[in-house]
């Protein structure tokens, strides 16, 4: 393969060269469902890099009523960002979120390559979505492979071992990235193959607001009726007696003999047509590549890399939770939908670790975000909802998003690997709105001090192992010192995160990255909610060491409870 450095600039003011690869051949016709396979094409010609590599056919989650968005299923691209003359740079792959049935790698890293002093290399990667890269039966086991989308994961990360010394990238020195689903597939390539490849794909792993929906086995029942209901969407059930299609084929080679605009359409209407929130095919248990519960194999530190930076946000579940929860009755039907296999007696343990003083939400009351450590909790009251529906966010939050970061930093957390634990709380702190802070641009609520601060935390991790930051970025250019309570400019001023501790069980330390001054306003935020954030000028940092278990009333306690029942969650 031969590669040349691009030219082409992302936005007037990079100095950083984006190129475009194929990475793998195109997963078309008997290659569907298939591992990823090296590719065919374009092996000896220069790629335009002006432009980006078609996105993946998408998928929605469930109660979707938008139209379906059509993509290419020869889409098994990688975009790289190499600064002018790199050479032996360290590198950063990211690794996209969408519920694993939306994205794309079309996410500009020239902001933060070029905020840190264009000293590493950007990969972003592409892999298959929804029904083409997360189809899960017996039968798709038998004849191709499950979890097709990860495998594509890893066999970009493969790539990136042996090409990227061409863009002026170390292989010896990766970090991988994701935010969601691609903050769960970086928890899945950190426990792949049990845990037994060590840093042969990487050392470093970023991962943000980590998504973990149930995890069930390939060949269990809600994996297998998806299956059935793709099938079905595609024209490829007609023999309701025997599973086959009239014409006396497998199900399975009658899906791939299909044309792709009908298996488009079939993923997104068998996805679209789950339970509110949830998306329709997600990694299962597969005994090969995703060999257990991460509930389970990270608490027995079976895992891949050597250092961690991982991250939730403030109010993780309200996008996801249907905005409807008002009385204790209202909560207890909505766990008994999202948590199908929980008895009564489970969902009583629910109530008590997430206690209301409330028998119904008093739909007048002031949403505020609470400050993690006294007063009210996150289980109550957030900056966008209270009560039982706040219990039912908070609930959601916890068990799909936060707790697999708790449960990550664990894993990490004994020599010789070391982890690193924030909470992004910018309000409104939703799930996503992290991301424009350290890739930028900044959105409004984000100040220029902060979004400075938060890519250097992450090219730090990345440059050098540690995502301490100096005073000066740490402390912004009008910012309060949370150390001390006082204005300071000082380029000098001690910070929480200038001396960021690693995460300890018996230290579980986590740095509150949060903003204080500006100008309120109020906006739209979940539905036609609106709710308070500040915009600038005036923003400043705010950051500071909390107690991760004893945070937002006892949240590593609750996170300990999902771990034991993960069996039945599952997670």
């Amino acid at each position: 393969m031969r590669s040349t450095r691009a030219t082409t600039t992302l936005h007037p003011t990079s100095t950083t060269g984006k190129g475009i690869v194929r990475f793998a051949a195109p997963p078309l016709g008997d290659l569907r469902w298939q591992a990823p396979h090296p590719p065919t094409l374009n092996r000896s010609s220069t790629i335009s890099a002006s432009e980006y590599g078609p996105i993946c056919p998408q998928s929605p989650n469930g109660g979707s009523a938008a139209p379906p968005a059509y993509g290419d299923e020869d889409c098994l691209f990688l975009n790289v960002w190499a600064p002018p003359n790199a050479e032996g740079l360290p590198v950063l792959v990211w690794i996209h979120g969408g519920g694993y049935g939306q994205g794309s790698s079309q996410q500009d890293l020239s902001y933060i390559i070029n905020e840190n002093g264009n000293n590493f290399v950007g990969v972003a990667i592409q892999y298959r979505l929804g029904a083409f890269g997360f189809l899960s039966s017996d039968e798709v086991f038998r004849n191709g492979v499950v979890n097709a989308g990860i495998l594509d994961q890893t066999f970009a990360l493969k790539w990136v071992q042996t090409y990227i010394h061409l863009f002026g990238g170390n292989p010896t020195k990766v970090t991988i990235s994701g935010e969601s689903a691609g903050g769960g597939s970086v928890m899945l390539q950190t426990m792949a193959y049990g845990g037994s490849l060590g840093t042969e794909l990487f050392q470093n792993a970023f991962s943000s607001s980590p998504y973990l929906p149930m995890q069930f086995k390939y060949g269990d029942w809600i994996p297998s009726q998806s299956y059935y209901a793709f099938a079905i969407a595609a024209g490829c059930f007609g023999g309701a007696a025997y599973g086959y299609e009239t014409k006396g084929t497998t199900i399975f080679d009658c899906l791939v003999g299909k044309d792709t605009q009908t298996l488009q359409n079939a993923s997104f209407y068998a996805s679209a047509s789950a339970n509110f929130g949830i998306w329709g095919f997600l990694p299962v248990t597969d005994g090969v590549l995703v060999q257990d519960l991460p509930s389970r194999q990270l608490t027995e530190e079976r895992v891949n890399g050597q250092r961690l930076l991982i991250g939730n946000n403030a109010e993780e579940g309200a996008p996801f939770v249907q905005q409807n929860v008002t009385t204790e009755a209202d909560l207890i039907t909505w766990l008994q939908l999202t948590f199908p296999m929980f008895t009564n007696s489970d969902i009583a343990k629910v109530l008590l670790y997430y206690p209301s003083s409330n028998a119904s939400t008093n739909l007048n009351a002031d949403e505020y975000a609470t400050n993690g450590y006294t007063g009210a909790t996150a289980v109550n009251e957030s900056a966008v909802g209270t009560g039982q529906q706040q219990r039912a966010n908070n609930i959601y939050a916890e068990t799909t998003f936060v707790c697999p970061s708790y449960w990550m930093a664990e894993a990490f957390s004994n020599p010789p690997r070391v982890s690193y634990k924030y909470q992004y709380s910018v309000l409104p702190a939703l799930h996503g709105t992290d991301v424009s802070a350290y890739f930028g641009p900044p959105s409004p609520q984000q100040g220029p001090d902060f979004s400075r601060a938060f890519m250097h935390i992450v090219g730090n991790f990345v440059t050098m192992n540690d995502p301490s930051i100096s005073p000066a970025i740490a402390n912004g250019a009008s910012s309060s010192s949370s150390n001390s309570s006082t204005y300071s400019n000082s380029s000098t001023t001690s910070n929480s995160a200038t001396a960021w501790p690693p995460f300890a069980i018996y230290a579980p330390y986590q740095l509150n990255l949060n903003q204080t001054g500006g100008t309120e306003i109020s906006v739209e935020t979940i539905g036609d909610k609106n709710s308070t954030i500040y915009v600038g000028p005036g923003l400043q940092n705010d950051f500071s060491l909390v107690n991760a278990y004893t945070w937002e009333g006892g949240r590593g306690y609750r996170c300990d409870f999902w771990k034991s029942v993960g069996v039945i969650v599952p997670e």
